[in-house]
């Protein structure tokens, strides 16, 4: 018995060839996607392509170094947003209340329940991770594949095309 449900079976169709062949492998998405658009541009049947990103790696980009403040700001920041919520929530429900002071007891109350869970967090980490950063996987080359019955059709067509093809693998 699966658990994949029909909308997740549906899209992994959609995702996948029968008997896959590479046309050729690029260093970046444009070379691939430039193959793609020259086959397309000729008539080719390129529902039976895909571009697959391979060889992936994480690059993480430091942003900023992490401070006693600027923890303490972003606990302000994001406890008070939360704060703000549950105020406004909080505001609509009960129609005897002044809204404006649920309101506002609602953002300090998020301010200092930020503050407090942003200070142990940072606290706990004892210095082991003193930065802010952002992070994304990429890949280092990009793959095109076809369905065999197609694939040295797009190979003649693709030799036209000066376009930095590494050459198919097989």
């Amino acid at each position: 018995m699966s658990n994949q449900n029909p909308m997740q079976a549906a899209r992994a169709s959609l995702l996948a060839l029968d008997y896959p062949q590479s046309l050729g492998v690029y260093d970046d998405y444009l070379g691939a996607q430039r193959a793609v658009d020259y086959l397309s541009d000729n008539e080719f049947p390129v529902q039976n392509c895909m571009i697959v990103g391979t060889d992936l790696k994480q690059v993480e980009r430091v942003t900023a170094r992490l401070t006693w403040g600027r923890v303490i700001g972003s606990g302000v920041a994001s406890g008070a947003w939360i704060g703000l919520l549950i105020g406004l929530l909080l505001s609509v429900f009960d129609a005897n209340s002044n809204k404006a002071a649920v309101i506002f007891g609602g953002i300090v109350f998020g301010a200092v329940f930020g503050v407090v869970y942003a200070a142990i967090g940072y606290s706990m980490s004892q210095g082991r991770r003193d930065f802010t950063s952002v992070s994304t996987i990429v890949a280092t080359r990009y793959e095109v594949l076809v369905e065999h019955k197609f694939a040295q059709q797009g190979r003649e067509m693709l030799e036209k095309l000066d376009s930095g093809l590494q050459g198919p693998r097989l």
